[in-house]
């Protein structure tokens, strides 16, 4: 990550999420090169991520060897290393050449070369669409500009930014690190939310929802009387509400959201086809 997430990894600007450290069109030679807290990138400045900041990070994210991460300004590859070193299929993307070599050769020190891949490119032309966990350290303009492609990802998907936020998406869970961490020690965690919003059918009833980000609230109409929902949530795919004394919780799968409710009584609501 750079400002990064590591160093402020290319795109994802600060920390090692600025990834923007100066882009050389020839990476050094291995040996020579060490980057400096605080160097130029595309977008940013390269600012290194503390290990204890990272392993906080991959906790939130409740990484495990099932998940595919995708550090965006890589940096110095620890994120992405020690996301490997967990188990986990991780890759970094990073615009320095010199900082993508010598994450190469700290993953083939660590023995995660084959779980732990580098590339050399910018993270707003790159393809991430696969990951289940997406980390950063990026200033808040990328993170804001990363949003739109954030919310389409898969639902379920966890993003997790080394200090910086995403505008007004509110953070699920922020954690501060005190231990073996002097600055950027705060960490957000985002759920990517299904999307909602707008007209479903439930038991041949019009089901309206609004969303703003994970926050989402409806009614339901049984021809002239209109019954608000209480508690709605979306979690991810994870949706419940309730419906006077009868509480639904279920999961969405594209236009249709299926499940039971607390009494056990199995629903099915199809969204309604704008056109």
């Amino acid at each position: 990550m750079r400002i990064c997430n590591n160093f402020l990894a290319t795109a994802i600007g600060l920390a090692v999420l600025v990834s923007p450290l100066h882009a050389q069109s020839n990476a050094k030679p291995a040996a020579a090169y060490t980057p400096e807290v605080g160097q130029a990138g595309k977008d940013v400045i390269w600012v290194p991520t503390s290990q204890a900041l990272v392993n906080r990070m991959l906790d939130m994210a409740k990484l495990t060897p099932q998940d595919i991460l995708v550090d965006l300004g890589s940096g110095d590859g620890r994120t992405v290393i020690t996301a490997a070193k967990r188990g986990a299929m991780a890759r970094g993307i990073e615009f320095n050449p010199d900082l993508v070599a010598m994450s190469q050769r700290a993953a083939a020190a660590e023995g995660v070369a084959a779980r732990a891949r580098f590339e050399h490119a910018d993270i707003f032309k790159s393809q991430f669409s696969d990951a289940t966990v997406v980390t950063l350290f990026l200033l808040p303009s990328l993170n804001e500009r990363l949003r739109p492609i954030l919310l389409d990802m898969r639902p379920g998907t966890r993003v997790v930014a080394n200090s910086f936020r995403m505008g007004d998406w509110e953070p699920d869970l922020t954690s501060h690190v005190a231990d073996g961490c002097t600055s950027y020690c705060e960490a957000h965690l985002w759920i990517v939310p299904a999307k909602v919003a707008g007209t479903w059918t439930l038991d041949g009833k019009p089901l309206q929802f609004t969303q703003t980000y994970q926050r989402i609230d409806g009614a339901l109409r049984d021809g002239a009387r209109t019954t608000h929902l209480n508690d709605s949530r979306i979690d991810g795919a994870n949706i419940s509400f309730s419906i006077g004394n009868t509480q639904y919780m279920g999961v969405v799968d594209g236009n249709q959201m299926r499940g039971t409710t607390a009494g056990g009584v199995p629903w099915i609501a199809q969204r309604v086809e704008v056109k």
